[in-house]
């Protein structure tokens, strides 16, 4: 008599930390801006696959262990959970619970989508094995306060930039005074390729404040200058060349 032996692995990831798995779903966007007094945003998403898949949604606080029950952010999404049939779309509602934030500055959250796929459909003789993937995708919300002085797009023209020596290499430091976070895609040396490697780790320079980045290159031959890709509102990156001091 043939034993059947099937596994269903469901492992939670952030989408870009698995080559091999895909997300079926497309979020029409990489970040979202909440202005205060606003009733709610919408998000939309399509599923681009030929199977249903099942969404769960929720918001953190930066911590991307957090589960749903757990989350202490002060938002609702609507709907939480949702089936969404092959080549359908899926409109997401956050709503604003209301909390006792800063109103000089910007506050900014974690959206989670996490896709989960149906199970295949077996046949009584299958005995082959099969392993899914339930992918989480993770983008940032800001809140935004009304009569913040400024504005976002300018922001990074604000900040003070300072480059100290760290071992074998250099890190560069800002000095934010704007009340608004700053996103980075990539930070360099001028005249050094760039790597947009600091988004997926949640690169930003945060309001009224200050934080350090890994540089790569020669800060000489860099002449007192950084090319620095700016992440905007709608998602895009914007280039700077921006000075720094040592």
């Amino acid at each position: 008599m043939k034993t059947f032996a099937r596994m269903a692995c469901a492992l939670a990831l952030v989408v870009g930390g698995a080559g091999s798995a895909n997300a079926s779903i497309q979020i029409n966007g990489t970040r979202v801006i909440y202005p205060a007094g606003q009733r709610e945003v919408t998000i939309s998403m399509e599923n681009n696959s030929s199977a249903p898949v099942l969404l769960q949604s929720w918001v953190d606080e930066g911590n991307p262990k957090d589960s749903p029950e757990n989350s202490k952010a002060p938002f609702i999404l609507t709907p939480p959970l949702v089936r969404v049939d092959p080549g359908k779309g899926q409109t997401l509602r956050i709503m604003f619970t209301g909390a006792n934030l800063p109103q000089d500055r910007e506050s900014v959250f974690w959206l989670n989508v996490l896709e989960i796929p149906t199970k295949p459909k077996a046949k009584e003789s299958d005995t082959s094995n099969y392993l899914q993937f339930a992918i989480r995708s993770r983008m940032k919300i800001f809140y935004r306060p009304n009569g913040l002085s400024g504005n976002a797009f300018d922001a990074v023209e604000k900040i003070n930039w300072r480059v100290e020596k760290d071992g074998n290499g250099y890190v560069a430091e800002c000095n934010n005074p704007t009340p608004y976070f700053v996103s980075f895609g990539s930070l360099n040396f001028k005249g050094v390729a760039p790597e947009k490697n600091l988004e997926p780790k949640g690169g930003m320079c945060p309001p009224m404040a200050s934080e350090k980045f890994p540089l790569k290159g020669d800060a000489a031959a860099a002449a007192g200058k950084l090319t620095v890709e700016v992440i905007n509102d709608y998602g895009g990156f914007d280039t700077h060349e921006v000075s720094f001091t040592r």
